[in-house]
């Protein structure tokens, strides 16, 4: 737990949320900010600020979490389907610096859109065999 982390406190139980599931490594809670009804936060017990500071068993944990919890929201409110991502940095939208995972249910016509909607920047898409291979270099 880091001291001034806001979701180290809520998953402590320091601060009080609405609790939806819980294990040894995770916990996920509703968003007092919902994009829809039924917007939950699955986030690591263990500290992580960014995804990139995750190890794969951690991943695999918190993903594993995420697809039960998306799976009681989509039924819980007859969802049509979901958003489920997240906001890896502040200059991404991370607003808390503890990785979390939204799951936001979704129903036809109601007004949101799909994960490109976030941000669409003109790129050059002649080269995309140079940026692939930029990519594989570095892992």
């Amino acid at each position: 737990m880091t001291e001034n982390c806001l979701f180290c406190k809520i998953i402590s139980g320091e601060i009080p949320s609405n609790r939806i599931y819980e294990d040894d490594a995770v916990y996920a809670f509703l968003d007092i900010y919902p994009a829809s009804e039924g917007h939950t936060l699955v986030t690591p017990k263990k500290h992580f600020s960014t995804f990139t500071d995750m190890n794969a068993e951690d991943v695999a944990l918190l993903f594993e979490a995420a697809r039960k919890v998306t799976a009681a929201v989509e039924k819980a409110f007859s969802a049509e389907g979901s958003n489920v991502g997240i906001n890896n940095g502040e200059v991404a939208g991370q607003e808390v610096p503890h990785v979390h995972v939204h799951v936001i249910p979704r129903k036809k016509g109601d007004g949101g859109r799909g994960i490109k909607s976030i941000v669409w920047t003109e790129t050059d898409t002649t080269n995309l065999e140079e940026v692939a291979k930029k990519i594989r270099n570095v892992l």
